[in-house]
């Protein structure tokens, strides 16, 4: 974050307009280690987390020893807490994992030399978003990751430690629900997963390699490849009923340019059936065998289009199958990276 902070800086943007909830809670050096440690001891187990130490700092966050950003503006009250929760974590470091112990002299160190640097930018968020939003201003919230890595909605135990699903911003933020003036889904054209986990669209050779360095889908965090399948619209379709979305914007819709046919899952076969409701059970998600529909794929280029009038014949088509799959319209189309690559088909949130 200071680093974010200085570059803003130093491309001459005044940072002052940025605001950090005093609520949030910090990432300590310990949580990542802590957490390479605990993806080591899983073994062929790994959830394939990113080694950041998010899981670990939001389990401190439920036994209530975690550390809020807010307590950097009272140093003093810091020092007094941090032996003791250092204490503890040495506990598990020496006599579980058998590694070296933190020296809470670094750590307060640490602490103190942010202090200065974010402390201007500390203030309470919500009240800030509350009275936006009492005046009549736009508020967008962007959540991270997707809905099938949510603590309670995804493909427990292969998720997130959050809520990435619509719950997160209303409890993240301290808002209720008529706040929301509407809900959009984001979609690939196809489908990504990184680390472990069930991926029943995952296509391991032939067309998903090819998508997959088309689309140079590597992890940012973690750098690590992404896993690459056909779009699978059972997931997408429980995706839009957990989060009510209004409207979806499709991105990517040029790397599937130029394939002779295109494949979605509109079912499941699960021991012999066929079902179309998503079973979050990941070992059953394990069993699923996906049951495809085959469309017409479409020659030329998508990319830079604007104007949903340009796209092929069949690009139209498939964005309209998705949208019946999905059982909601697309407000956006992306067909590539950078902003003015996009086609506007709706207002993402109704008026």
């Amino acid at each position: 974050m200071i680093e974010e902070i200085r570059d803003i800086e130093s491309k001459g943007i005044d940072p002052s307009t940025i605001v950090i909830s005093d609520r949030a809670h910090v990432v300590m050096p310990y949580h990542a280690e802590f957490d390479r440690l605990e993806e080591e001891r899983r073994g062929d187990n790994a959830i394939g987390t990113t080694n950041k130490g998010i899981g670990p700092a939001y389990k401190d966050k439920v036994e209530r020893s975690g550390i809020r950003i807010g307590e950097l503006l009272n140093i003093e009250y810091l020092a007094l807490r941090l032996p003791g929760i250092i204490e503890a974590k040495n506990e598990v470091l020496t006599k579980i994992y058998g590694a070296d112990p933190i020296d809470v002299n670094d750590i307060l160190e640490q602490v103190r030399s942010w202090a200065p640097e974010l402390s201007p930018f500390i203030r309470p968020v919500d009240d800030l978003v509350a009275t936006a939003i009492e005046n009549g201003e736009n508020v967008i919230l962007e959540g991270a990751q997707g809905a099938l890595l949510d603590i309670d909605h995804g493909t427990y135990p292969y998720v997130t430690s959050s809520n990435p699903t619509i719950g997160g911003p209303m409890t993240g933020m301290g808002l209720g629900p008529n706040a929301f003036g509407g809900v959009a889904g984001v979609f690939k054209a196809y489908c990504t997963r990184v680390g472990a986990g069930p991926f029943p669209t995952e296509l391991k050779e032939g067309i998903g390699p090819q998508i997959k360095e088309i689309a140079s889908e590597f992890g940012v965090t973690t750098g690590r490849e992404r896993r690459v399948g056909w779009f699978d619209g059972v997931a997408g379709r429980y995706s839009a009923r957990v989060n009510g979305f209004d409207s979806v914007i499709i991105t990517r819709l040029d790397i599937l340019d130029n394939f002779d046919s295109i494949n979605v899952c509109v079912a499941y076969e699960l021991n012999g059936e066929r079902i179309e409701k998503f079973p979050v059970d990941a070992e059953q998600l394990e069993r699923c065998k996906p049951i495809y529909e085959t469309l017409e794929g479409w020659s030329g280029t998508t990319a830079g289009v604007t104007d949903a009038d340009d796209l092929p014949p069949e690009a139209r088509a498939y964005v309209a199958f998705l949208e019946s799959v999905l059982e909601v319209s697309a407000a956006i189309i992306s067909t590539g990276p950078r902003r003015d690559e996009t086609i506007t088909i709706k207002p993402v949130i109704p008026v």
